[in-house]
């Protein structure tokens, strides 16, 4: 019996070094390769082996865009909870964890710079921050840069990335559609361009309102854009929906996109959109 007998004699230290590997290899979802993370990251967080492009945070986003010394604004609105709702816990807990978990007060950050030559006003979704979605904080923020467009003659980038309305804020986040969508036909009617980047996912209120309006409307490959998702309108007509529905090569198929643009391309595309636009 005593070969089954544990010992709990100390290992002997020999010296030798453990090696932690904890998140130095990522998996691609779309084909499964297992990726050095710094490699990914070398590449624009796309896939080296099959393209697919993972998803990206705003502050990433933005130094990918714009020209080193760029300006951030509006940062400091933060949500008052106006419903002080609660679900599976306070919505107050999710802000405080997803202010923690991102560092930012809400999901969008709105920025001042040089794309290329050209001076824009940006403002880009964090989906990172509870879905991306659109509240009061998110509202304001995206129509204080559509002011800053209109008053300042600059061309507006918005990067969309949400999940649609933040109902947690009832009807105060559905207002945001038709607060940014009137700012937009504003900026319309002054002539200055407005551009919309749509990448995965763009679903919900957001589809809804201003990331369909750009007098350009561009794409990652491979996002998913909608209203409602596709497993709800499969169970809503009881039908099969056709494969790659929803997908951005589906919808600049049937007209909803102007282009499908790679992440590596993008840069250099919206540059030559702004030129082409005339924009000093």
């Amino acid at each position: 019996m005593s070969w089954f007998r544990r010992e709990d004699n100390k290992i002997e230290d020999t010296g030798q070094k453990t090696v932690r590997t904890e998140g130095l290899w990522i998996k691609c979802d779309a084909c499964e390769a297992v990726i050095f993370r710094a490699d990914l990251e070398a590449n624009q967080m796309v896939c080296p082996k099959c393209d697919h492009h993972f998803r990206i945070g705003a502050r990433p986003r933005i130094d990918m865009l714009l020209e080193p010394g760029y300006e951030l604004v509006d940062l400091e609105l933060k949500s008052t909870d106006p419903l002080e709702f609660t679900d599976l816990k306070p919505y107050r807990g999710r802000l405080s964890k997803a202010q923690a978990d991102t560092g930012l007060n809400d999901a969008v950050i709105n920025a001042l710079g040089l794309l290329g030559s050209h001076r824009v006003v940006m403002s880009v979704m964090e989906y990172s921050f509870i879905g991306g979605s659109m509240g009061a904080v998110v509202g304001e923020t995206i129509a204080r840069a559509v002011d800053r467009a209109h008053d300042s003659r600059q061309p507006l980038i918005i990067v969309a990335a949400s999940g649609g309305a933040r109902m947690m804020e009832g009807i105060v986040s559905l207002m945001q559609l038709a607060k940014i969508s009137t700012a937009l036909a504003r900026l319309d009617d002054a002539k200055v361009p407005f551009i919309s980047v749509l990448t995965d996912p763009t679903t919900g209120g957001v589809t809804a309102s201003f990331a369909m309006l750009g007098d350009l409307n561009v794409a990652e490959p491979g996002a998913l854009i909608g209203f409602a998702g596709p497993r709800v309108i499969e169970q809503t007509i009881r039908q099969k929906l056709p494969e790659g529905f929803q997908r951005s090569e589906f919808l600049l198929q049937h007209g909803f996109l102007d282009a499908v643009v790679p992440r590596k391309e993008l840069k250099s595309y919206l540059v030559r959109a702004l030129d082409f636009l005339q924009v000093q």
